[in-house]
């Protein structure tokens, strides 16, 4: 099965971790893919797994932090060919109490978390809307839809690109260009095992009891796998989904 035939995504963050598991989900489903990344070495062995399954697969280097580095790898992929899906996944967390989050740490988080997924949607959306046919996708993180102690910034940043989902969604919907987001727990990925090693060095826990005491915390039974949020970033991406506007949860509650 491969509805994806013929369509083209874009994914940002795709060398590692949760965008190469969305870049394997979506290949697998028929599509082309334009992988932006800040290093384009870094992707290389993606790229030729992926493009043995018969995909095309180019890469863009995307700075996200740069906004117009980030329009121009947007651009080159749409001459590449016309965008249908783009999936806003890049990211990055960083943690500290309230008192010692200052201005620029804020500022970096939105940077990070609301305003790439901006510049890119604003780059790639209007030729979807023109074309009748869209998806995007933002992977946000189950901080955009509570709270927790010293992620105030992450936390802040995060309920943004949630409300820019639900509101870009209800404005796009219309004119059939899907706008959802998934929001993952903590993910198995090297980002929460660096934040494990961090939290083992400072207290002397073991690496196993890091990640209990985290997923605990949390109110979560296990980490999610890559691919389960690659799971949903494709449902969201198909022909048949009507999904619009939605922020959905992954906590490790659901196998």
């Amino acid at each position: 099965m491969t509805p994806l035939r013929g369509r083209h995504a874009v994914i940002t963050g795709a060398n590692r971790g949760i965008g190469a598991a969305i870049a394997h989900h979506l290949a697998g489903a028929g599509a082309d893919l334009t992988l932006g990344v800040r290093t384009p070495s870094s992707a290389e062995p993606l790229v030729t797994a992926l493009t043995a399954t018969g995909v095309r697969v180019r890469v863009v280097q995307a700075d996200i932090l740069d906004a117009a580095a980030l329009r121009r790898a947007c651009a080159e992929a749409a001459a590449i060919a016309p965008v249908d899906i783009l999936v806003n996944n890049a990211g990055t967390a960083e943690t500290a109490p309230f008192l010692k989050s200052d201005a620029a740490l804020f500022q970096r988080m939105i940077d990070t978390h609301l305003m790439a997924p901006v510049h890119a949607t604003h780059a790639l959306l209007p030729a979807m809307l023109e074309r009748g046919w869209g998806r995007i996708v933002n992977v946000a993180s189950i901080a955009g839809l509570g709270g927790a102690a010293y992620i105030t910034a992450y936390a802040a940043a995060k309920h943004a690109e949630v409300g820019f989902t639900r509101a870009l969604a209800a404005e796009c919907a219309p004119k059939g260009v899907l706008v959802n987001a998934v929001c993952p727990g903590y993910v198995d990925t090297e980002m929460v095992h660096g934040a494990v090693q961090k939290l083992s060095a400072k207290t002397g826990l073991s690496a196993q009891d890091a990640i209990a005491a985290i997923l605990r915390d949390a109110g979560q039974p296990r980490l999610v796998t890559p691919e389960e949020v690659a799971d949903a970033v494709l449902a969201y991406c198909l022909p048949t989904t009507t999904a619009s506007g939605e922020a959905r949860a992954l906590m490790g509650a659901e196998a």
